[in-house]
């Protein structure tokens, strides 16, 4: 796979650091392939858009998903991620995670991070929608992503690994054979670094999280744009299934017409006993599925969504006023504060909720070591699509994925020597070859894209916001092609590029897949067809910017070229 020649308009960079592996992200992704890679010996930077403990990882409340318990198997695990997958998991990916998931589970424990004990001193394990079995881990009661980040950073800082905090990856350098050769960077604000540079490195991780910004309201950070989906598009990867845009079921309702991140009621809520109801406490999900308000969140999202056209309401409400308040406090304390906060409280009210843009399902297209179809880059977490989650990723199995595709991605890179070579970064174009949008194009994208390409989908729909992403590519392609200009870089500009980027691409899978499944539902095509979709689409940016579409032959994702990763 060669690479487009496009980069973002950015000043060259004015400093160089040079490490065996670049590792973008500190996630619980991100932040374990830096640990393996540097305890292989491997000099290893960080490089982080925002704090080291700023990425959605801290805000993870449910816990991470493995078969720790008692009568609990792989094999149940693994029945029920392809369940919640609706078809379209590749089930070796799935194995791997289920059968390594327990161990890395206990080499989170060594590394530091505390969960959750039960009275005889195990862990405390819960359910969440699709579990059949009560594997769920956590921390702190709903606030296990906060201790798993605190574990990480704090073995991160005790090793004196080099990070580089507050810095936005800007684009993929390669060598003349077209192999990884680092990354450039913006640095924003005061540090050792500022302004725009570069870290040389034969192997790059992508562990950029998510693109939930690309809605108007998400459960993600801000830092959420995209930024790592696009820069693999740009360095000519693949990227597929990003159609398959998981809308978490429970969102506190902050009103209509609220916009960016919104405060998430866990699933592990409903996991203890709470009921989904209506405004007449009629509980809406019993009977729909055979797990009622534990099926799996594309199940729950649409029931909700339902419910809501049925009675023209704007949102429904998540009824555990039985809990009373110690348990709400003990168990579940983050949420209880969040929604004291915002003027509910749920030991004496039920919580209004409705379902908000919560996860990608796809994004940069991996094999089981992590690898993409660039070579040298590799990626892991939610920026990644292995495969695992297929249609609809089973509830808290994403942390558990970032830890056990973290770890085989180090050892990939340890065992094959990519880290002997060293980089030979092709200079920067002069001419900048992608052009920027203006600040103000986020909020137009979030806005298209959420009425176009949200919870529920139509032909009509996802052709007007098609329409109306392309006049927003065209509008600044004919700015740059007619007299070279373009909006100014920096921070926002970047941003709202790399949201314009991932937008279309889900756009233009979410037209193509002409079905329902999982948590892609189209309103004009409401049956699953297994016969002409149980496979995957599959995306890359062509080098005039157009996008090339294809789909799979079969659900099995084809190799990602393993013999041009040779070195």
């Amino acid at each position: 796979m060669t690479s487009t020649g496009i980069r973002l308009h950015a000043p060259a960079p004015g400093w160089s650091i040079d490490a065996d592996v670049v590792v973008v992200g500190s996630g619980v992704a991100g932040l374990t392939a830096a640990l393996r890679c540097e305890a292989a010996g491997l000099t290893t930077v960080v490089v982080t858009k925002a704090r080291l403990d700023d990425g959605s990882t801290r805000w993870a409340q449910g816990g991470i998903a493995a078969a720790l318990g008692d009568g609990d198997t792989p094999e149940q695990h693994l029945d029920d991620t392809l369940v919640a997958g609706a078809g379209l998991c590749d089930e070796e990916a799935v194995r791997i995670l289920v059968t390594e998931g327990p161990d890395a589970v206990r080499r989170l424990i060594a590394t530091g991070a505390r969960f959750d004990e039960s009275g005889d001193g195990g862990l405390e394990l819960t359910r969440e929608g699709g579990h059949h079995r009560r594997r769920i881990a956590h921390a702190g009661g709903d606030a296990t992503g906060a201790e798993i980040s605190r574990a990480l950073v704090e073995a991160v800082r005790a090793r004196g690994m080099r990070t580089v905090e507050n810095a936005l990856v800007l684009d993929l350098l390669t060598d003349a054979e077209g192999r990884t050769a680092g990354v450039t960077l913006h640095v924003m604000g005061e540090g050792q670094h500022d302004g725009v540079g570069a870290v040389h490195a034969p192997a790059v991780v992508l562990a950029t999280g998510g693109m939930g910004q690309v809605f108007s309201a998400t459960t993600n950070p801000a830092v959420s744009t995209g930024d790592g989906v696009a820069l693999a598009l740009r360095a000519g990867a693949e990227v597929s299934d990003l159609e398959f845009v998981q809308f978490h079921p429970t969102v506190l309702f902050l009103g209509p017409d609220a916009e960016g991140q919104q405060p998430l009621v866990s699933e592990a809520v409903r996991g203890e006993g709470a009921h989904l109801v209506d405004a007449d406490g009629v509980r809406f999900m019993l009977g729909q599925h055979e797990l009622a308000e534990l099926a799996p969140r594309d199940v729950v999202a649409k029931g909700i969504v339902r419910r809501m056209l049925e009675q023209d309401a704007e949102h429904m409400y998540l009824d555990a006023r039985h809990f009373g308040a110690e348990m709400w406090e003990n168990r579940f304390p983050t949420i209880l504060a969040a929604c004291r906060a915002h003027g509910i409280d749920p030991v004496t009210q039920p919580v209004p909720v409705a379902p908000a843009a919560h996860y990608a399902s796809g994004g940069v297209r991996t094999d089981s070591h992590g690898r993409t179809t660039v070579p040298g880059l590799y990626a892991c977490g939610e920026v990644a699509c292995t495969g695992v989650h297929g249609a609809n990723r089973l509830a808290s199995n994403s942390l558990l994925e970032g830890l056990v595709y973290a770890e085989r991605i180090a050892a990939d890179i340890a065992a094959t020597g990519l880290h002997t070579r060293v980089p030979q970064p092709l200079p920067t174009a002069e001419r900048p070859a992608h052009p920027l949008l203006p600040p103000e194009a986020r909020l137009a994208i979030q806005r298209i894209m959420t009425r176009g390409a949200g919870v529920l989908r139509s032909e009509e729909s996802l052709a007007e916001a098609a329409d109306r992403l392309h006049r927003l590519h065209a509008d600044a392609r004919d700015a740059l092609d007619e007299n070279g200009k373009t909006a100014e870089p920096g921070v926002d500009t970047w941003e709202a590029t790399n949201l314009l980027c991932v937008a279309r691409v889900l756009v233009e899978a979410a037209r193509r897949r002409e079905e329902t499944r999982g948590c892609h539902w189209r309103e004009d095509r409401p049956e699953r067809d297994d016969t002409a979709w149980r496979r995957h689409i599959v995306v890359r940016l062509n080098p005039d910017r157009s996008l090339a579409v294809r789909t799979t032959d079969t659900t099995d994702f084809p190799p990602t070229l393993p013999q041009a990763q040779e070195q």
